[in-house]
């Protein structure tokens, strides 16, 4: 059926390039036009169940008739309750449940809207190229400027904040990164978080830190939480998702916690935007966050398998990879300076084994390409097997 319409779409569509993820079902779906059956490591989206404790929550929590109406804006307390009492366990830091945890419907849906808090037209965001898009997309929705901070294989893809311009500093109100890193894979030490921080304090910015993968560590590694740091709170907000580590992404459930007044105004803007979380799904992630320790010790256990299974796949032909030491990706070069659309494509069509370019995350990823440590280990042996066949190799 034709539809026709008169009204053009908002100039600030045209600001947004296309998302990767949408891409590569094109690309996935003329291969199996081929009769290729795909292998999928593109989208980060666990492949493991949902804890039985957490269905069983949901399922106590969807018969309860008071989470069927509309929820409250902040979220259940005993929620936040959770939350809190996780990063006191976790991390050692105290967070009043009441001013400074913020439950969220994702964590993506509160990386964008807080751009959309603080930015105004001609305002700058600071981050990291290559970075996860949605810390670029909220600030351009919101009419903002983008000052991104190339973070290069050479040093360990941590940015330097040395090399931002002065005129980017004199607007910028906002700032965004994100360790361990989405794409990347890279981590930070605890010295760059220090110097993040104090980078934020003297230029005035909102800090915001994306800890969406502080449990999926591994070698001993283990992350650091911004808020660990004396005074972060003073300036800075951490994000945290329920997708990962209890393997919720379709639930939509995740928080922010930090500095109460940066949280207000989040929370100015999700009372005009949404109504919140469903009950029951609150019910069911305060039940995943009280989930012992095992837990998170035996998927840890299993993305460190799969880890070395696609480490050493690419090693096998031709890559010379250090199995990173975090998060459910692996960051490799493009072979023979092809580029990493053309390069993905070409494995798509003559395998039906799916990555992502990393083009697809700034200009920064271009000559990279990230893999999804989302299948079972024989399916990742296989997939490299469908490449060796293939005759792909890496050339540099």
């Amino acid at each position: 059926m034709t539809t026709t319409h008169t009204a053009a779409p908002a100039d600030r569509l045209g600001l947004i390039p296309p998302y990767a993820t949408a891409q590569l079902e094109i690309l996935r779906a003329h291969a199996e036009a081929k009769g290729l059956v795909c292998i999928d490591l593109g989208i980060g989206s666990p492949d493991q169940p949902t804890p039985p404790e957490v269905l069983e929550a949901m399922q106590r929590a969807v018969a309860d008739p008071a989470n069927h109406r509309y929820p409250n804006f902040k979220g259940k307390l005993a929620f936040r309750k959770a939350i809190a009492d996780w990063y006191g366990r976790r991390y050692g830091v105290e967070l009043d449940a009441e001013t400074e945890v913020l439950p969220l419907i994702g964590s993506k849906e509160g990386l964008a809207k807080l751009a959309m808090a603080f930015i105004n037209p001609g305002d700058v965001t600071i981050t990291p190229d290559p970075s996860y898009p949605v810390h670029h997309r909220g600030t351009l929705l919101a009419g903002g400027r983008l000052s991104l901070v190339q973070a290069r294989a050479e040093r360990d893809f941590l940015p330097d904040w040395s090399e931002i311009p002065q005129a980017d500093l004199e607007r910028a109100k906002l700032m965004f990164y994100n360790f361990p890193s989405n794409p990347t894979a890279a981590v930070a030490p605890r010295s760059f978080h220090e110097e993040t921080l104090d980078f934020a304090k003297r230029h005035g910015l909102v800090l915001a830190h994306d800890l969406a993968y502080a449990e999926l560590a591994f070698d001993g590694y283990r992350p650091t939480s911004l808020l660990e740091l004396p005074g972060a709170k003073n300036y800075a907000v951490e994000f945290h998702t329920m997708s990962k580590t209890y393997n919720m992404a379709g639930w939509r459930v995740g928080f922010v916690v930090g500095n109460a007044k940066i949280l207000h105004e989040l929370y100015r803007i999700k009372t005009n935007m949404d109504y919140g979380i469903f009950g029951a799904i609150q019910d069911a992630a305060t039940a995943a966050l009280a989930l012992p320790q095992k837990h998170a010790d035996d998927l840890i256990a299993l993305y460190q398998r799969r880890r070395d299974v696609v480490v050493a796949g690419l090693n096998r032909l031709g890559w010379n990879l250090t199995p990173p030491k975090a998060t459910m990706y692996v960051w490799a070069p493009v072979p023979g300076g092809a580029k990493a659309y053309d390069f993905v494509a070409d494995v798509i069509d003559r395998t039906g084994v799916v990555f992502t370019p990393g083009s697809g995350f700034g200009a920064g990823g271009e000559g990279f390409f990230r893999i999804s440590l989302v299948a079972p280990e024989a399916t990742l042996v296989e997939a490299f097997d469908r490449l060796d066949k293939a005759g792909i190799r890496f050339a540099p």
